[in-house]
């Protein structure tokens, strides 16, 4: 199993930037798939960007093409979600999360194959 922990969240006006970190703990982060996600309030959780756990694979929600960038260094144990452009309709929290089904070298949208959680970090954007 893995630990998950989220930072860089917070308040930015729309146009700006933030960057969140994934943070996993133990020495098997690199053999999974991972992924971001977001729940906006009064929403359901959305899948936001997956990558492989070599990072050479990386895949996106349409809102979010061209805008968010998601990385990962497997040495720092520690995944990387780079928002630019945000938008009012970003707002929401955001998790990490661990990919515990299917071959890890693949991405995935699929929420029911992803096993491990981080607690997730607030993201808003004002107008």
């Amino acid at each position: 199993q893995v630990q998950l922990e989220e930072s860089g969240g917070g308040l930015v006006q729309a146009g700006g930037s933030l960057r969140l970190s994934c943070e996993a703990s133990g020495r098997t982060f690199s053999l999974y798939a991972m992924g971001w996600f977001r729940q906006a309030p009064g929403k359901g959780r959305e899948f936001v960007a997956a990558i492989s756990r070599s990072g050479i694979s990386t895949m996106y929600t349409d809102p979010v093409k061209g805008r968010f960038t998601i990385s990962r260094d497997n040495a720092k144990n520690t995944m990387y979600l780079q928002m630019n452009s945000l938008k009012p309709e970003d707002t929401a929290v955001y998790s990490c999360a661990a990919r515990v089904v299917g071959p890890s070298f693949l991405t995935s949208s699929i929420i029911s194959e992803y096993g491990y959680w981080g607690q997730g970090t607030q993201v808003t954007v004002s107008s």
